[in-house]
């Protein structure tokens, strides 16, 4: 436990610097951050308080399973890991999220409206739906899907329905609805799932090899983290295109079911030209970056998707 957290000290010291340009620096330099430089590091301990353990433990459980089956421990760290995702994913709208923001049901009357008529439309009963006080932070607009079963819950930024008309809320419900009713939260926890199973076998290869070379006594010996860190990280950056195209088809899966329920697109183009515009987003990124590191369509191809999706429907 000393080595990790050691090693662990040291690997968040070498990220701390880029965390601090990234998430502090440049949010203030392009007036998007309202974070005092205290608020922003009281966030980072938070933070570190609470991964810190969990890293540990997982650590700590990963090397018992190599000491007890070298063989078969790369299947029980995957199933264990995902049951865990699972858990979290669940408990992190109750217990995480409430520790970095604050949330309430939401009021308005006419938004309340609006997503009943959706309900109808739908046939599908609304989870909850909270506002999110994301404009404590930062002037960044945002709404998500998070967590499952009894957990499972809309939110919504201030500072979208601050900014954002009724019908533009309205398509952005719609978007949101149906990452809920199409289930999309499960498809991505089946990917998810696939990935892991694929990056702890590909550690079972690798790591033997690996730690032999660089004069490891085998693979159990905790010394050889960093390796496993490494590779894990490798497998990692390597699988972020196909992660991210996955994702950019139920982002758009999404967009159109915003399109065919709410039958505006003026919204939805005016919805997304506001987001892009509100949180400083580059409206026709480089193709190639895109298809890299983004999770979303960019606003062009959305923008150009209720386009096609009107055309068609003339």
């Amino acid at each position: 436990m000393i080595y990790m957290i050691i090693v662990g000290g040291l690997l968040k010291a070498i990220d701390l610097p880029f965390s601090y340009y990234s998430g502090y620096v440049l949010e203030h330099r392009f007036q998007l951050s309202r974070q005092s430089l205290a608020a922003w590091m009281k966030d980072q301990l938070k933070a570190l308080a609470i991964a810190a353990p969990l890293t540990i433990a997982a650590v700590e459980i990963i090397y018992l399973l190599l000491r007890v089956d070298s063989k078969f421990w790369w299947i029980y760290a995957s199933i264990v890991f995902i049951a865990f995702a699972i858990v979290m994913a669940n408990l992190a709208p109750v217990l995480l999220l409430p520790l970095f923001f604050k949330f309430k049901p939401v009021e308005n009357p006419d938004l309340q409206n609006r997503v009943d008529r959706l309900a109808r439309r739908t046939g599908k009963r609304i989870c909850g739906i909270f506002e999110w006080s994301l404009g404590e932070k930062t002037r960044k607009a945002n709404a998500a899907v998070v967590g499952w079963g009894n957990t499972r819950r809309i939110i919504v930024s201030d500072t979208l329905l601050k900014n954002f008309s009724g019908e533009e809320i309205e398509v952005v419900m719609a978007h949101e609805l149906c990452h809920h009713v199409k289930n999309h939260i499960w498809y991505g926890m089946a990917a998810q799932s696939f990935l892991t199973f694929a990056a702890f076998y590909a550690a079972y290869r690798v790591l033997p090899p690996l730690a032999r070379s660089f004069g490891f006594s085998g693979t159990e010996d905790v010394a050889n983290f960093p390796l496993m860190a490494l590779v894990m990280t490798i497998l990692s950056l390597a699988a972020l295109p196909a992660v991210n195209f996955f994702s950019r088809q139920l982002e758009t899966a999404a967009d159109l079911y915003a399109l065919d329920v709410t039958g505006d697109a003026l919204a939805f183009v005016s919805g997304m030209e506001k987001l892009a515009e509100i949180n400083l987003v580059n409206k026709t990124p480089n193709k190639i970056v895109a298809f890299i590191f983004h999770s979303h369509p960019s606003v062009e191809d959305r923008v150009k998707l209720a386009a096609d999706r009107v055309g068609q429907s003339v």
